[in-house]
């Protein structure tokens, strides 16, 4: 129920019925755009295969700087933004301008910087309507409810 706001969506498929439940909690599903990441060092491993998918996808990827350098020690094309924290606006002013599609941000308990950042991540989110995990087992979901919607071109074997 964490991942929907407690609505619900029947269907003899599951993807199928989370792909109801997620439309009838109003988060906006694009199967395009770009997704920013912050992760808490210690989920940044459960994290990869989870943006890799993203990128597959097709999606563009943007992160925090160490978030960044993780991901494109593990293939993944990202570009990197500087920490509210460490005085930039790069963020904040990607989610305004409406550039990011969807959010990733999980943060360490007691990281007093981290914690600063992500609140204000997350109200900037809300503000402006950008989608936002929090939770990685629900990126998964969401993630699988996408990839099921999405159409995929393959090429042809000769």
């Amino acid at each position: 129920m964490k991942s929907t706001g407690e609505a619900i969506g029947y269907d003899d498929k599951l993807n199928r019925a989370l792909y109801k439940a997620i439309q009838a909690s109003g988060t906006k599903i694009r199967n395009y755009g770009t997704v920013f990441v912050t992760c808490a060092g210690d989920d940044k491993i459960e994290a990869l295969p989870l943006v890799r998918r993203f990128y597959n996808l097709g999606f563009n990827i943007v992160a925090t700087n160490g978030t960044a350098e993780f991901l494109k020690e593990n293939g993944i094309k990202t570009r990197s933004l500087a920490k509210i924290s460490e005085g930039s606006t790069e963020i904040l002013d990607s989610i305004r301008e409406g550039h990011i599609t969807y959010i990733i941000n999980t943060r360490e308990l007691g990281d007093t910087a981290q914690e600063s950042d992500g609140a204000q991540i997350r109200l900037c989110a809300t503000e402006n309507n950008c989608t936002l995990f929090t939770s990685l087992d629900t990126v998964k979901v969401f993630i699988d409810v996408l990839d099921d919607i999405t159409q995929t071109i393959s090429t042809i074997d000769a």
